[in-house]
């Protein structure tokens, strides 16, 4: 008999495709019903039923009752870390799915991952952060420093309030697009909120990209400047 975690079982469910494309379809973090997963799989609403009860079963999505609809959302953020880790691996070893067109782009520049800025500017942000002594980085830990702690504050980011959270304060998350490190965590969740209440940026229809505004471009970049 063996011993130790089964991944054979996770690598079953995400490695079916109509599986795989309904959980990269919840990766905005948006909250979506089993007919609009249906849609992003390719497949049946009958057939997509039974795909999200055995996702379900295994841990990794969630779902949630309002009224007449059901709505389902990834189990939590290590369920996103974890796809957003085997989309860059994937993307590493070649195994793209190309698909030209506009919003290819769009994706590579700004996208939520799960909940928090990914992209050139999710890197870039992190790369500041970093670079600016706001973040120390030893390997792939990450760690707020005092001067990042009052730099955020000064942004309207409640640091405190992050820190009371059991959710890891600062995450590294490696970028499938950039394949480099961009913020999660509960900060990498706060900065986006902030720059989307802000009004910086808003998000796409029926997509995972964000588009920053000309002002909220403008701002961005002189809160996280860094030499290329």
């Amino acid at each position: 008999m063996k011993e130790g975690p089964d991944i054979a079982q996770i690598a079953a469910l995400i490695g079916d495709p109509a599986r795989a494309n309904m959980l990269t379809s919840l990766m905005g973090g948006r909250a979506l019903t089993a007919t609009e997963l249906a849609a992003a799989g390719g497949i049946t609403l009958q057939t997509a039923s039974a795909h999200l009860a055995k996702l379900e079963a295994g841990g990794l999505l969630s779902q949630r009752k309002q009224g007449r609809h059901r709505y389902f959302t990834l189990a939590d953020d290590g369920v996103g870390k974890l796809l957003e880790s085997m989309m860059g691996f994937a993307a590493s070893r070649g195994h793209l799915r190309h698909q030209p067109g506009p919003k290819e782009p769009a994706l590579r520049k700004a996208r939520i991952c799960y909940d928090h800025l990914a992209g050139d500017y999710g890197v870039r942000m992190l790369d500041s952060l970093v670079s600016q002594g706001a973040i120390a980085a030893i390997d792939e830990a990450l760690s707020l420093t005092n001067k990042g702690e009052a730099q955020l504050k000064s942004i309207g980011i409640d640091v405190g309030g992050l820190r009371s959270s059991r959710r890891p304060l600062c995450r590294s998350c490696l970028d499938w697009s950039e394949r480099r490190a961009h913020l999660a965590g509960s900060l990498g969740k706060a900065l986006l909120f902030n720059f989307l209440e802000a009004g910086w940026a808003r998000r796409t229809a029926n997509s995972r990209s964000i588009q920053f505004t000309p002002e909220g471009e403008r701002r961005f970049m002189a809160l996280f400047p860094i030499e290329r």
